[in-house]
């Protein structure tokens, strides 16, 4: 029986808006309003680390077992820690572009900061889009479901909890009726219920500040 890999895709759907959503927020702030340049910085942290840990997740746990199992495939795995590294590289120069802006709300450096979030988001794009089309298939065939669970347990181990609320609710957010129950029912019962009571409406908040215009 192969491996349900669809909420791996339902995350990357979050990783597409909002890496779209950054571009247009940046470029949208006010010249000189630093305030909303933290807001939208903040946001770009939480971004950041959510798909760093995704990305780590992955290069820890996914391609080791992967490389171990497939022979002529084995060219897909190496291609996407090639990608990986580009992505990785563009979340670097963004580590400074980001703070930078942040500070002066420019326009100058507003323009760096779109400029390398639009360079981000291609890579991105790219890596995600041969992830599924490629890799996805193969995990879905090699790994065991403990091992395909462990890529979640990495990312909350890694993650702040209050960030981990905004990623959840990012995620939701791209999920249908019926990957939203999916992904719902996979949590315990306390978390659920900690999401439904404190999660859920302190991302709504965050979120209406976050894209307000």
């Amino acid at each position: 029986m192969s491996v349900n890999t669809q909420d791996m895709e339902v995350v990357h759907r979050a990783f597409r808006r909002e890496s779209r959503l950054l571009i247009e927020l940046v470029a949208a702030a006010p010249l000189g309003n630093t305030a909303r340049a933290e807001v939208i910085a903040d946001h770009f942290r939480d971004y950041r680390l959510g798909l760093q840990n995704h990305h780590e997740g992955e290069d820890e746990l996914l391609w080791p077992p992967l490389l171990a199992r497939v022979d002529l495939q084995a060219d897909i795995v190496l291609r996407m820690q090639a990608q990986h590294e580009r992505i990785e590289a563009t979340l670097t120069r963004l580590d400074a572009a980001v703070p930078v802006w942040e500070t002066t709300a420019g326009a100058d450096e507003r323009d760096t900061a779109v400029a390398v979030l639009v360079e981000h988001r291609a890579v991105l794009l790219e890596h995600l889009d041969d992830e599924e089309a490629t890799l996805l298939p193969l995990a879905a065939e090699y790994l065991t479901e403990k091992e395909w669970a462990a890529l979640g347990d990495h990312l909350v181990a890694n993650t702040p909890k209050r960030t981990l609320f905004t990623l959840f609710g990012l995620v939701l957010e791209e999920a249908d009726r019926a990957e939203r129950a999916a992904l719902l029912g996979g949590l315990p019962t306390p978390v659920r219920a900690l999401w439904h009571v404190i999660g859920r409406p302190r991302y709504a908040r965050r979120i209406r500040r976050i894209r307000a215009a």
